[in-house]
């Protein structure tokens, strides 16, 4: 049984215990709420405070933006009504403007009206006048058709020879005047700008011919030179294509040829040739191949040379070879490098005066004979294959215009083109510069000489001045002194469209009246 109570003792002290432990749990939960909840007030209590604060200070935004939206739609609201005034104001000003123009149309119409009245009297008044005179002339031609005994038809002819009579007079008076004029100021302005020109820029004149002599050391070079049985002299002249003239001119050999380039290469290798001493055809055609190489580098550089000379800019290679191989070319004597050099800059200086482009001025002056470095070569003229060139390595419109029009082949287009004329003709003109054949010479005094004979009231013609001058006598009893002026004219006109020639011609027109008598 003692067991049995400390059993039942044992579950009592337990349900107590596990009573007490509820009770004690019990009561730890009820703090713990009462602290959760006081928490959870405080929460509340903090959070509602926090949405108040923020509640006024989002309410203080909305009304400070909105005072800022009122401010700036009454700012808006008065520019708008400022600018609605001014428009006002403005079509105020357009409607008494408007007023004023009605009012002045008004008037105008008025007094158009009354010129219209006035003009419809004087019409009538004239009419009426007109219709008088026509019916005294009428009178007046019957009577002097009666006095004369003249139909209309003959007294037509006799007024319009009279009238055809006078005004020739008038027209040549008018030309003669004219060209006076405009030959006065032309003249005065050319040369001031062609002096100014000339006086900045020269250079020396030097002609060139078709044979280059090279000396010898001694007259037994010679004889080395033809070689046995002439093979040296023939593998000379069939490598080179020039001739080699070895005559009795004491220690001297004289190379003969057209293309200056071949000259150049055979004189050099014939002067190679004697300083090496050894003369043979072997060694005769490698000299040539080495002189052709050396010569083609020296035309290089000419090209270049000239270039960097006249300051152009940039150009193509082929074109630049161009222009060094126009150094071994002449015309009428004259070197065509030298001659297209200071051709560029005589345009230059010409453009300077007259405020044009000085580097494409210079530039066409410099390529405006371009086509001579291959004319023999290329068919066609050298004008043709200059502008030929130019296009294909895109050269500007005004050197392609300067090279077409530098002889008059066309008419220039540019103002350069006409300087580039002008400069080619100076640099040609220039004392000594040009020659040519007694053939040639002969052929063009000819030439002016009859072209002046073919004008109607010339008697006697001369060429004169080495053919830059022809002077020519009229008949005194057929032209009169207004005639001569269209007789040069005529014969100006003439030699430009039949004559090729460098430089200008002047035409002198002489007209002489003489009187004789004899006293016996």
């Amino acid at each position: 049984m003692e067991w049995v109570q400390i059993i039942i003792s044992s579950l009592l002290g337990l349900a107590i215990g596990g009573i007490v432990g509820f009770l004690l749990r019990v009561r730890i939960v009820e703090k713990s709420f009462l602290a959760t909840r006081t928490k959870a007030q405080k929460i509340v209590e903090e959070a509602t405070t926090q949405a108040e604060k923020i509640k006024k200070e989002k309410l203080i935004e909305a009304k400070q933006e909105i005072f800022n939206l009122y401010q700036e739609n009454d700012k808006l609201i008065k520019e708008k009504k400022a600018n609605v005034q001014e428009l006002e104001n403005k079509l105020n000003q357009r409607e008494d403007l408007l007023e004023r123009r009605a009012s002045n149309l008004d008037k105008r119409e008025l007094n158009l009206d009354r010129k219209e009245e006035a003009l419809d009297e004087k019409k009538a008044a004239l009419e009426e006048k007109n219709s008088k005179l026509d019916s005294v002339i009428q009178q007046q031609n019957a009577k002097l058709f009666e006095i004369a005994n003249f139909t209309e038809e003959q007294a037509r002819g006799v007024v319009m020879e009279r009238v055809e009579a006078d005004m020739s007079s008038e027209i040549s008076r008018y030309i003669r005047d004219a060209e006076e004029n405009a030959k006065a100021e032309a003249q005065k302005t050319a040369k001031d700008i062609i002096s100014q020109a000339i006086q900045k820029y020269a250079q020396d004149v030097t002609a060139e011919s078709t044979v280059t002599v090279v000396n010898l050391p001694n007259d037994e070079m010679k004889g080395r030179i033809i070689g046995r049985e002439g093979r040296n002299i023939r593998t000379i002249e069939a490598m080179t294509g020039v001739d080699l003239i070895i005559d009795d001119t004491p220690e001297a050999v004289v190379l003969s040829g057209f293309d200056p380039v071949r000259r150049e290469i055979a004189k050099k290798t014939i002067e190679t040739l004697i300083t090496d001493g050894r003369i043979h055809p072997a060694r005769i055609e490698e000299i040539v191949e080495k002189t052709r190489v050396e010569v083609d580098q020296f035309i290089r550089d000419m090209g270049d040379k000239a270039v960097f000379e006249t300051a152009v800019g940039r150009m193509h290679p082929d074109l630049v070879k161009l222009l060094g191989r126009l150094h071994f070319r002449t015309s009428y004597g004259q070197n065509a490098l030298k001659h297209s050099i200071e051709t560029a800059f005589l345009a230059g200086k010409l453009a300077v005066e007259l405020g044009e482009n000085e580097v494409i001025a210079k530039r066409a002056g410099l390529l405006h004979d371009i086509g001579k470095a291959v004319d023999h070569e290329i068919e066609g003229s050298h004008v043709d294959i200059g502008i030929l060139l130019a296009n294909k390595y895109r050269e500007n419109p005004a050197v392609v215009d300067a090279i077409s029009s530098h002889h008059g082949d066309s008419e220039a287009k540019t103002v350069i083109g006409v300087l580039v004329a002008a400069a080619d003709a100076l640099s040609a003109a220039r004392p000594g510069a040009r020659s040519e054949s007694l053939e040639n010479y002969i052929k063009r005094l000819t030439q002016l000489e009859e072209i002046s004979h073919s004008v109607a009231g010339v008697d006697q013609a001369f060429a004169i001045q080495a053919g830059r001058e022809v002077r020519v006598i009229v008949k005194p009893n057929e032209v009169d002194d207004t005639r001569t002026y269209v007789i040069a004219k005529e014969i100006r006109q003439q030699i430009e469209e039949k004559l090729s020639y460098p430089g200008t011609i002047k035409v002198t027109v002489i007209r002489e009246t003489r009187a004789q008598d004899i006293a016996k």
